[in-house]
């Protein structure tokens, strides 16, 4: 999937560029610094989650396009086998693995988390909708706002995805299932 992640961004312009859609637009349209938007682009930074779902909503296509070159097919019930979903480290420390990614028309994005305690801490993102988190395995803290919870296997946590929040491992490596509401613009 690494090479498919450094493919992200060529994909990105050559889908904006086809579509006539300016850097500046589309930085202005998602919400983020042009400075930004350019680093992402030509793949200097990183692309948060919530700023690739920003992006293919303005392109007017899957993420999965995004992530992986092809459009989504099923339409009536999608199967992700064990292991075969779209893997992608988007920090170190952070890589989840799409569950979904092959259902068209998607509202909800499964995800599949990984959480490397020797890694730093992703920063805190917003999105749209609401999100959830079930813990697999390991201790999470889950920072939502100015709050800290702390969930160990077994436990959820349900939240507006609009304030800022964040994820990481605690006393080890961590595994846990999140699910995002996609398209709540």
């Amino acid at each position: 999937m690494k090479d498919n992640l450094a493919q992200i961004p060529g994909r990105i312009k050559e889908l904006r560029e086809i579509m006539e859609i300016s850097a500046m637009d589309m930085a202005r349209d998602i919400a983020i610094p042009l400075e930004t938007y350019a680093k992402y682009e030509s793949g200097e930074l990183d692309i948060p989650i919530s700023a690739l779902y920003n992006i293919s909503a303005k392109l007017g296509v899957d993420a999965t396009v995004l992530l992986t070159g092809e459009d989504p097919r099923m339409d009536t019930a999608a199967v992700c086998r064990s292991g075969k979903g779209v893997r992608v480290e988007r920090y170190p420390g952070y890589e989840f693995t799409s569950l979904a990614y092959n259902f068209k028309g998607r509202t909800l994005e499964p995800l599949l988390v990984y959480l490397d305690p020797a890694k730093a801490a992703a920063a805190p993102v917003t999105h749209y909708g609401q999100e959830f988190n079930y813990i697999v395995e390991g201790t999470v803290k889950v920072t939502v706002g100015v709050r800290e919870y702390v969930l160990d296997a077994g436990d959820s946590v349900y939240f507006n995805a609009g304030i800022p929040h964040a994820q990481s491992a605690v006393k080890g490596p961590a595994k846990f299932i999140t699910i995002i509401q996609e398209g709540a613009h």
